[in-house]
């Protein structure tokens, strides 16, 4: 009997573990799944007679040893930073792994250790990354042996609340791990945009951001999404122009997260600053002072988010002190959250422009994907499934690679597109003359 062992039941896990527990039964296999909230992940598994759940404390080194050692296949769904605690057991006790996160340097420095054991370290098989990867990768192979040239690459995704349930000023709801969204553009960003290579510092991620019209809906916002220029080599497209990754939101959200960034609200150092403040307002008004008042057309606009957060409010925070960050997720956990009859949204669009035949086209591919509920979420759905898709397929030995990879392989990224579109994630294409050539 195969057995498939996931750590973590949160948010993003529900399609992935109800995907598998199906599997589980049509193929006599047994599927695990840790969390160290034994109750969450006793709710994933409860209708699955070939499952079981177990509270662990994934820094504990015997107990996660001892089930990995037991397992057939590994899917960590743990934050990123945990990844490399179940990379290095599964190595030791030679098993596959998958997690949906960006590949970090400390597991690449494993990849020797992998090939030598012949096992498949599969990453970025998630949604963003991962389905991006797939569905761009499928489009460029596709260019390129119809003899076409391609000389502009942006590639767009955002996890967002649908219209029927946006009712805060943010036009934003939380889906996926609230700590992530605190801390995102932190990075900064690099891209290439008409042949220029850009670098962009964190405190100008959100600064003026460009617009795209989303078909069949309305105009997002995007922003510069980390280090695109890894990805100019993988997609193998080293002489392209323009290159760019991007997250989308809603313009008023890129508006009021700029002011957000730029008054220091998400500082991780910023403790001795803030430690004797007692109220929200007392945590504002200290961040405020001293900052350059910024005249802006949208100063209610930004007002009114402000003031939905609660963070010029009286109240005593009601969180530990540790910093400023810590004290936003906890306004954000409370004001941003699903509610029960909510549906989120997952927007992808890659917009391509080439050449082929003496002709510049652009291919502008779409995917819009709705949630059902606060718990059945179009994020949990395409996150959850390529993975789930993926560990089926290495499991019946239809994926026969080993080494580590993210899903930019034909071997891969075909037949898990294929099943993606039988549950209803797929892209609608429109391609049209390019303006350069009209």
């Amino acid at each position: 009997m195969k057995k498939i062992l996931i750590f973590g039941a949160g948010k993003s896990a529900t399609y992935l573990i109800d995907y598998l527990c199906r599997q589980c039964e049509e193929n006599n296999w047994m599927l695990t799944v840790c969390d160290s909230d034994l109750l969450l992940a006793q709710s994933k598994v409860s209708q699955c007679k070939n499952a079981k759940a177990i509270s662990i404390d994934v820094s504990d080194d015997v107990k996660r040893t001892e089930m990995i050692r037991d397992a057939d296949l590994v899917i960590s769904m743990l934050p990123h930073y945990l990844h490399f605690l179940v990379a290095t057991d599964c190595v030791d006790n030679g098993k596959h792994l998958l997690t949906a996160s960006y590949i970090d340097e400390k597991i690449k420095k494993l990849s020797r250790e992998i090939n030598e054991k012949k096992l498949l370290f599969l990453c970025e098989i998630g949604l963003d990354p991962g389905i991006d990867h797939m569905s761009a990768m499928k489009m460029i192979n596709n260019i390129k042996d119809d003899g076409g040239t391609i000389e502009s690459f942006k590639s767009h995704c955002g996890g967002l609340i649908s219209p029927e349930s946006d009712n805060n000023p943010w036009h934003y709801k939380i889906t996926w791990n609230p700590g992530n969204i605190v801390v995102a553009g932190a990075a900064g960003a690099l891209y290439k945009m008409d042949g220029e290579i850009k670098e962009v510092a964190y405190q100008d991620v959100f600064r003026d951001c460009k617009t795209v019209a989303v078909p069949g809906l309305f105009t997002f916002a995007w922003y510069p999404n980390r280090d695109s220029m890894p990805y100019i080599n993988i997609y193998g497209l080293n002489d392209i122009k323009t290159f760019i990754r991007t997250t989308l939101r809603h313009p008023s959200f890129c508006r009021g997260w700029n002011r957000i960034v730029n008054m220091g609200l998400t500082d991780p150092n910023d403790y001795e600053e803030i430690k004797n403040c007692i109220t929200y307002s007392d945590w504002y008004q200290q961040k405020i002072t001293g900052v350059k008042s910024v005249v802006s057309e949208y100063e209610n606009e930004f007002m009114e988010q402000v003031n939905y957060l609660g963070l010029r409010n009286k109240n005593t925070i009601e969180t530990e002190i540790k910093n400023s960050p810590h004290i936003l997720q906890n306004r954000l956990e409370k004001k941003l959250a699903m509610q029960p009859h909510d549906k989120d949204m997952i927007i992808m669009l890659h917009e391509i422009v080439y050449e082929i035949k003496g002709e510049k086209k652009e291919i502008r591919s779409c995917l819009i994907v709705k949630g059902e509920d606060e718990k059945q979420t179009a994020m949990a759905k395409t996150v959850g499934l390529p993975l789930g898709i993926a560990a089926k397929l290495i499991l019946l030995g239809k994926i026969k690679l080993t080494g580590l990879h993210i899903p930019v392989i034909p071997e891969i990224y075909e037949p898990v597109l294929s099943e993606l579109e039988a549950n209803g994630i797929q892209f609608k294409n429109e391609i049209t003359e390019h303006a350069d050539h009209l």
